[in-house]
This record gives structure tokens, sequence and C-alpha cells, in this order.
């Protein structure tokens, strides 16, 4: 799971084992993903996950899934 969100978003509350990847510098931390791995993409309301979820497939990732409304709609355990 990638959290795009920035880090102050992501110190508040976060789905417990997902990595911190802000939207601004996944690009260049694309080369450190695995492509042949599934990936949950999450921000706060799933706009920036979509943005993200595009990116990851225009570099040829094949397993991605944007979690639509993202922490918005999240009721379940969170870490911080």
């Amino acid at each position: 799971m990638i959290d795009v969100r920035f880090e102050e978003e992501y110190a508040e509350g976060h789905i417990p084992g997902a990595a911190l990847i802000p939207l601004p510098v996944l690009e260049e931390k694309i080369d450190q993903l695995d492509k042949e791995k599934l990936y949950l993409v999450v921000c706060r309301s799933g706009t920036r996950s979509a943005q993200a979820s595009q990116l990851l497939a225009d570099n040829g990732f094949k397993k991605i899934y944007n979690m639509e409304n993202g922490m918005n709609e999240w009721s379940f355990e969170t870490e911080k």
C-alpha cells in the first residue's frame, strides 16, 4: 500500500503498513518499486491517488488499485 499524501497528513493517521511516498516525489522514487507487486494507492479523497495510479500505469505497473474516496471513507484502524 502506498500513501501519497504529505507527511503531515500521514502523521495524523494512516492505514497500518502503508508506505509514505508523497505524490510530488513518487516519480523520482518509482525505480524503488517492484512492477510485479500489487499496489493499493491511497490519499485523502482519491484525487492524488488517481494521479499516482496513472503515473504508475504509465511506467509499466499492471497491478494498481486506487482507493476511491481515500482516507475520507476509511473507517477502520489507523496508526500515527
